[in-house]
């Protein structure tokens, strides 16, 4: 009597509290009635916070099986657990999903069944990193806007993946085990509107293939890249960061304008194996050139042209921070290069 009594208790105050959330949950959110049974429904091993009803916590519970999850669940957390297959039929009630963090578990590509994503019509945030997949899962969510792979085992981009994904804007692949070979015009073509692309950390050789045109970010840290074709961005016109950091570029594989492009604010080129600073766009507002063999600074090689008569000029130079530590360059700094880069906050040598 006394537990049936208690648990009576507790439903009174879920129903109390889920009252007071009623007049501050949008109706077009999730009414009051679909709140209640979101609660209710809540797996076990989970967490179903009345104040965000529209999110289910299976985080760090040492899940093996996703639980099937409530049909009002807009953001899914299962990560730090040991799933390794993710099921269509576990999911099948959560069509409403616009987010789901499934880092850190086990998860392989054929443990990854098929469809098991298709259904998720709404879902646009996609987080798998640090799992065990060897290729881009197929039949992604048309709406999906962020796709994070990193971290796993990836070596395959299949054909026609990311046919009608015309709404992913950030792909990150950092990581895994990409040769040449996987990234081309043909696997990428679908990313109409990507924006930023993370191909840190796998095992290219030369600069990728068939980056759409409106692409703004590119991260190629951590590669094997010896050299840049010359008209390399001339199908890129809007990249604004360039991150090209630990790779094997020297002065022999970078063309003498490749880097003079209008758009560019941010370029970093560390730990690599120049003995010269490239000649860089007036535009350019970050430089990381730290940790190679320059061993000087020639003004008159970096300078723009015209840079001194034209500092009032819209088109003067826009470089306020460079690196240049870990070089064979002996202060002091150059006048003329102060002169030249008068916007120039910080630079270290």
């Amino acid at each position: 009597m006394i537990f049936r009594l208690n648990l009576t208790m507790e439903w009174l105050m879920v129903a109390f509290v889920t009252l007071l959330l009623a007049g501050q949950v949008s109706s077009e959110e999730i009414p009051y009635e679909h709140l209640m049974s979101q609660i209710q429904a809540c797996p076990k091993e989970c967490r179903c916070p009345p104040s965000f009803p529209n999110a289910v916590y299976c985080d760090n519970t040492g899940l093996k099986r996703i639980p099937v999850i409530p049909p009002y669940t807009w953001y899914l957390y299962l990560q730090n657990n040991l799933i390794d297959v993710l099921s269509a039929n576990a999911l099948r009630n959560a069509t409403q999903l616009r987010w789901i963090n499934l880092n850190r578990n086990k998860i392989t590509s054929e443990g990854l069944e098929a469809d098991a994503l298709k259904a998720m019509s709404n879902l646009v945030h996609l987080y798998m990193e640090d799992n065990l997949l060897s290729s881009i899962p197929s039949s992604l969510p048309a709406k999906l806007q962020q796709l994070r792979l990193s971290r796993n085992r990836i070596s395959n981009i299949p054909p026609g993946v990311f046919s009608g994904m015309d709404h992913l804007t950030l792909l990150d692949l950092q990581g895994n085990k990409l040769q040449d070979d996987a990234v081309t015009e043909v696997s990428l073509k679908g990313l109409n509107n990507l924006i930023q692309i993370n191909l840190a950390k796998n095992q290219l050789n030369t600069m990728p293939l068939g980056l759409p045109p409106t692409t703004t970010q590119i991260f190629l840290d951590s590669n094997n890249i010896e050299k840049i074709p010359a008209e390399y961005f001339k199908g890129l016109p809007k990249v604004v960061s360039l991150r090209l950091n630990r790779n094997k570029l020297a002065n022999g594989g970078i063309p003498k304008n490749v880097f003079n492009l209008s758009s560019i604010l941010d370029l970093q080129l560390s730990h690599n194996q120049l003995t010269e600073i490239p000649v860089i766009s007036s535009g350019l507002e970050h430089l990381h050139l730290d940790h190679n063999k320059i061993k000087s600074v020639n003004s008159s090689d970096i300078c723009p042209p015209d840079a001194l008569h034209d500092y009032l000029d819209e088109k003067s130079p826009r470089l306020r921070y460079l690196r240049l530590d870990g070089n064979e360059i002996k202060p002091p700094i150059p006048r003329e290069l102060m002169m030249c880069f008068r916007l120039l906050r910080a630079i270290v040598i």
